[in-house]
């Protein structure tokens, strides 16, 4: 499988953190922020106490993963990624707890999650179904596929990738294409929903965010598809 397109993230690496923040400020949030929203929301829509095995296929610096193992304690967490600078800047504490690597091959095959936060627009178009089928094909029978991407009829979205230097190879794409490449790996479709609506100035309205999901105009989108049993 081709995990990439060529873009080197080993060169963003050392200050990922603060070149993803100067992308989103104009939202009032830090790139934390986001991280944050991601963990909670498979905080809900996994069981309460989960101990299942989880991989984040693009960890990068482990930003995600830090989030999900703070919500998910009991969960053993995998993280893949291209570059191997990245997978070292991982804290230390959290490398400790989970398992991180640049090589596909120290994958496991019986993931209960696997997440892809805002990887398959990344992905050249020509070796996304292949991603998808491999990733798939990681994941345990009942195991969840669950996916976070830019949603690329938002403008604001639009103007953070343009902004963004790690994006420069970006191709967006819609929930229904990714719809097809998940058929097309043999899972079902559980939900996709649009999050991420309301900036820091509209805050105390975030509560009602979930009543929007059906809208197409959040900042990104989440799909779920599961494996059969």
């Amino acid at each position: 499988m081709q995990p990439s397109r060529d873009m080197n993230f080993d060169r963003f690496a050392h200050d990922y953190t603060h070149v993803l923040d100067r992308g989103v400020a104009f939202s009032g949030e830090s790139s934390a922020y986001f991280a944050d929203y991601k963990a909670q929301y498979l905080a809900r829509l996994l069981p309460s106490g989960f101990a299942g095995k989880v991989l984040e296929y693009g960890c990068g610096v482990g930003m995600l993963a830090a989030a999900v193992k703070r919500d998910l304690p009991s969960c053993e967490l995998h993280g893949f990624d291209v570059s191997t600078e990245s997978i070292s800047k991982i804290e230390p504490g959290l490398a400790a707890r989970g398992h991180f690597t640049s090589c596909l091959a120290d994958l496991d095959c019986n993931y209960s999650v696997v997440i892809l936060a805002n990887v398959v627009h990344h992905i050249a178009p020509e070796n996304r179904q292949a991603a998808i089928r491999e990733l798939a094909e990681r994941l345990d029978a009942g195991g969840k596929l669950v996916v976070f991407e830019h949603n690329p009829i938002n403008p604001l979205t639009r103007r953070v990738v343009d902004r963004c230097p790690f994006d420069d190879d970006a191709i967006l794409l819609r929930p229904r294409e990714l719809a097809t490449y998940v058929a097309g790996a043999g899972l079902r479709r559980v939900s996709c929903e649009y999050i991420v609506f309301l900036p820091r100035a509209l805050s105390l309205l975030r509560p009602l965010e979930p009543l929007l999901s059906w809208l197409p105009l959040g900042a990104q989108y989440a799909m779920v598809a599961q494996k059969h049993a």
